[in-house]
């Protein structure tokens, strides 16, 4: 698929015509993008692991590793390599292809990164591709991750601009852009998101999703959070978002960013087997495999084997197989949206 058919200029009102249609029709619209690029019936799987855990500067409200709240979880130190490396085999053993790995910092100091190329150097003589969430990040920290072989750095958008300084006041929207600029400049991947059901309206996750898929390049994976609600953080306690909403989140996602893995992220653990399976039929296609997501539960991997297998879906190898052309299926047809019934304008 020609890197043509994906657009950088979508406008929040295409956003939310796309939002406003009808399930059926919105879930056909993704699925005709999602099988353009990506086998359907193949999930993206990795495992995410806390290795350094609390204590963090930021104030964001959904976060249980603040400092600012009292959630009653311990701080710990950054891990040693050789720890990390050795859970990142038994994620490779469970079948996950990408290791990825969280920090609970503001920003990495500099005396760390050896440390921490230790880690990727090690996670990726497994076999495994790499991921790290850091914080911000400078110029030279990002270039000289970049250089230990790191392939994806996570740095979330969080919300939209204009909802942003609702959940966060330590870091700046433009911080969060400046971090990604320093990935993008020193050729690693981006794994770049959000989270929903923080008290946003529709139109900001229009807004989130619409500046995710104006960025260009478009970030490769697009985690999608649902908020999990943890005592002592300020958005405990807050209404929860109805399921149809992450829904057609994940479908609008989609369709603007057609190219992405977009990832079920947190808030798995929550959900019932019929969402998680309307989000895979709107077209998510990579989850986080083991039982904790740094510090917060997510489904077994025993649990998610047995429902991918009880919707006939399998997990994606290592070096994914191209998507299938149209011929393998029909009843969709593998070609570009066209015409005003299908993409409405602004």
């Amino acid at each position: 698929m020609k890197h043509a058919d994906i657009r950088h200029d979508w406008s929040r009102a295409e956003a939310l015509a796309l939002f406003d249609l009808p399930m059926p029709e919105l879930v056909y619209q993704a699925q005709v993008r999602h099988r353009q690029f990506f086998d359907p019936a193949e999930v993206q799987v990795s495992t995410l692991l806390s290795i350094k855990t609390g204590g963090c500067a930021e104030d964001c409200g959904y976060c249980p590793q603040s400092a600012h709240f009292d959630t009653g979880l311990k701080a710990s130190k950054l891990m040693d390599a050789d720890r990390v490396i050795a859970e990142a085999r038994k994620a490779k053993e469970a079948g996950a292809s990408r290791f990825c790995m969280g920090a609970a910092w503001r920003s990495p100091k500099d005396r760390d990164l050896p440390k921490l190329e230790a880690m990727i150097s090690g996670v990726k003589a497994l076999g495994l591709e790499t991921c790290m969430t850091l914080g911000m990040l400078e110029q030279t920290q990002a270039d000289r991750l970049a250089e230990a072989g790191l392939d994806y750095y996570n740095h979330n958008l969080d919300s939209s601009e204009a909802f942003y300084d609702k959940i966060i006041t330590t870091r700046t929207y433009q911080d969060r852009l400046d971090t990604l600029q320093a990935v993008r400049q020193s050729g690693m991947k981006v794994c770049c998101g959000g989270i929903v059901g923080m008290g946003e309206s529709r139109t900001d996750r229009a807004d989130l999703l619409v500046t995710l898929a104006n960025l260009s390049p478009q970030p490769e994976s697009v985690p999608i959070n649902l908020l999990v609600q943890v005592a002592g953080t300020p958005l405990a306690g807050a209404q929860a978002l109805d399921p149809f909403e992450l829904v057609r989140t994940i479908a609008v996602a989609r369709i603007l960013m057609p190219g992405s893995y977009v990832r079920l992220s947190a808030g798995r653990e929550s959900m019932e087997d019929g969402v998680q399976a309307m989000c895979f039929m709107a077209g998510a296609n990579s989850l986080f495999y083991g039982e904790k997501l740094l510090t917060t539960p997510n489904p077994s991997e025993n649990h998610d084997k047995a429902l991918l297998a009880r919707l006939g879906m399998r997990i994606e190898a290592a070096n994914p197989s191209p998507a299938p052309s149209a011929t393998h299926h029909p009843m969709v047809p593998n070609t570009a949206l066209s015409g005003r019934e299908r993409v409405p304008s602004a």
